[in-house]
């Protein structure tokens, strides 16, 4: 009776959406999402790696509000919040290496606040986590009944740490105050707004290849990674936030390819006379990812559709227009 009484409220009103670390790569998609899709939307950022350029197509929209603020902090939002979507974030090992206390702040003390949040305006919850909650995994493709290879005192602890610490809370909050959770673990994403120095393989070697430089592999090149296409991973955030459960949902593309593979495709694709030159493997990087995503076929009816080659040029269209 009382989920039925919720469902009329929100019907007789806007349904309010706040994302934290909305400004970021993959959080302004969802925003861009939610208010195609009649959502209010509430943006918590702090922009130490997001930019409100991202968001600044929406200036106007009275559907629309911005809040520069660090989630770590005590969260207050005025009215109903139906959905709270914990996107906050350092995302690359450029960022989390430079900002490794931010970054577990961000995992744990961000994580408690917007729960919190949640469960004071009984919001639903859905937390971005990683695939770096795998590590460096020995089982492959990665099922989410993996608990993974972690070092937690390595270079990329502070991330996948934080990471697996946000699951854990967010589950003890489902499990403790009955909260409504969503878990998603997002493998490797690419599309426009990446940063041009993110650090990641797909920013790395477009900006790379379009200023006509060495396309640089660590590694002999033959690691593997799964590269999903930003439209596709924001639906499957909002299907898995609208029909999912509890339990953890791994979202990405299954389709696995080595980093040779890509710097060759990126070449290709930008016309690039860029050679590619390669370096030491850094310490814990993943030699593989590839999600097995059977439980979000089956849950939530979802798999990407976007393909490589039109994702890319998607991409390298948008970087051309930043790189000088």
């Amino acid at each position: 009776m009382k989920g039925k009484q919720v469902s009329q409220s929100r019907s007789k009103r806007e349904v309010v959406s706040v994302v934290t670390g909305g400004a970021g790569f993959l959080g302004s998609h969802l925003v861009d999402l939610l208010l195609a899709k009649g959502h209010r939307v509430i943006v918590l950022d702090n922009l130490v790696t997001g930019t409100i350029a991202n968001l600044e197509h929406h200036a106007g929209n009275s559907a629309f509000r911005f809040i520069k603020q660090d989630v770590t902090e005590y969260l207050f939002i005025d009215g109903p919040v139906d959905y709270v979507w914990h996107f906050a974030s350092p995302a690359s090992p450029v960022d989390y290496l430079e900002l490794p206390i931010q970054t577990l702040k961000v995992g744990s003390l961000g994580t408690h606040k917007a729960l919190g949040l949640a469960k004071h305006k009984g919001a639903r919850f859905l937390l971005a986590s990683t695939s770096e909650v795998y590590g460096d995994p020995e089982e492959h493709p990665q099922t989410e009944s993996y608990w993974g290879r972690v070092n937690p005192v390595g270079p990329r602890g502070c991330y996948d740490e934080a990471k697996r610490f946000a699951e854990a809370l967010t589950m003890a909050y489902h499990n403790y105050h009955g909260l409504e959770t969503r878990i998603a673990r997002i493998f490797n994403t690419y599309g426009p707004r990446m940063r041009l120095h993110d650090g990641r393989v797909v920013p790395n070697f477009i900006f790379q290849a379009l200023r006509s430089k060495p396309l640089t592999v660590y590694g002999d090149g033959t690691q593997t990674r799964s590269l999903c296409y930003c439209s596709d991973l924001i639906e499957g955030v909002y299907r898995l936030m609208m029909r999912g459960d509890h339990l953890p949902v791994n979202l990405g593309n299954p389709h696995e390819l080595s980093i040779l593979d890509i710097a060759r495709a990126i070449v290709d694709a930008t016309g690039s006379k860029s050679r590619i030159v390669f370096r030491p493997l850094p310490k814990d990087d993943p030699k593989k990812r590839r999600p097995d995503i059977s439980r979000a076929r089956k849950l939530l009816h979802w798999e990407p559709a976007v393909d490589l080659a039109t994702g890319l040029r998607q991409t390298i269209e948008w970087f051309k227009t930043r790189v000088r």
